[in-house]
């Protein structure tokens, strides 16, 4: 594969947790508290100041339910039901096939979490095929957004927002009873960032079960085919590599998942609407950060990262 370019970037926007090296932007975010880490996934404080009128129209491509709390911003985004717009709101946002067209007009301030795979249907039977590039109000799904909202509001600190989500979050888990995912789901998410290119036939085998029983836990807890999260994740990790925060010595092995050039340009045009190199060349900063948090997650997982160090991107 070619040498990517360098990403650009959209000078007007500044992250109150800084840049890359190569300047996109960054937020402040952590892995779970260990008792929470079964079914949550990664947690993100998001602080960005623009030109009041500044819009940015960008993307969300996350393959993971995720607990958005936007604070600030005015916020459209394009979901399988259609445009939904929103300032002050508590989301929920279902996993994503594909990029989701979003857009948000002046300073942002987002909050959130990433829910690990099985997690709604272990907590409150929710299948995620059922939420697939959905947007709705976390009233919608029975958890607590406006309490979320009012408990937020009173810190500006985001390890102080984190640890108040974290809180909230024991107390739905232990309502819940503290069911624990499927262990094969949490087989198949480790796969996912370690193995994207693995035979779908011989992870069932290794797991002791049929490959039919694979295919129906995996869309009901990833919301699509166990082949769909496999080509997501590759899309996913050559998306980060070509916006710069990702480990830099992993690029070949990136490369590699894919056949050969032109595989590469059509599976990403698919799953972005854009070629690899349009998606270098036009600034992604709302994706990126979204891409960030997702690698620092991914590296720490494999263990080419320890949590809290300084992140290859830095």
């Amino acid at each position: 594969m070619k040498k990517p370019v360098r990403p650009a970037v959209d000078g007007a926007i500044a992250p109150r947790a800084g840049v890359s090296r190569d300047g996109q932007p960054l937020s402040y975010n952590r892995a779970p508290a260990a008792d929470l880490a079964p079914w949550i996934g990664r947690l993100y404080a998001t602080v960005v100041d623009t030109p009041a009128d500044h819009r940015l129209d960008c993307s969300l491509f996350s393959d993971a339910a995720t607990i958005r709390i936007q604070l600030r911003g005015t916020w459209t985004a394009q979901t399988a039901d259609g445009p939904r717009a929103n300032e002050r709101a508590a989301l929920f946002f279902g996993p994503q096939t594909r990029a989701m067209p979003v857009s948000v007009t002046g300073s942002f301030t987002s909050v959130g979490m990433l829910l690990r795979p099985g997690c709604g249907h272990a907590l409150r039977g929710m299948r995620a095929d059922k939420y697939i590039n959905r947007m709705l109000t976390c009233e919608e799904i029975g958890l607590p957004g406006e309490a979320a909202l009012d408990m937020l509001e009173v810190s500006n600190d985001p390890e102080e927002w984190l640890q108040r989500l974290e809180d909230l979050i024991r107390q739905i888990v232990a309502a819940s009873g503290s069911v624990l995912p499927d262990p094969v789901t949490a087989r198949f998410e480790a796969l996912a960032f370690t193995d994207p290119t693995a035979n779908i036939a011989d992870f069932a085998r290794d797991c002791g079960i049929a490959q039919r029983q694979l295919e129906r836990i995996v869309r009901r807890d990833f919301g699509m085919a166990p082949k769909q999260v496999l080509r997501r994740a590759r899309a996913l990790d050559m998306a980060s590599h070509l916006r710069g925060v990702a480990d830099s010595a992993e690029a070949e092995e990136l490369a590699l998942r894919f056949y050969d050039q032109s595989h590469l340009i059509r599976e990403f045009t698919q799953l972005f609407g854009m070629s690899p190199r349009q998606f270098a060349e036009r600034p992604q900063p709302i994706l990126t950060l979204s891409l960030e948090s997702r690698q620092a997650r991914r590296l720490e997982l494999i263990n080419r990262l320890a949590p809290g160090a300084t992140r290859p991107w830095q």
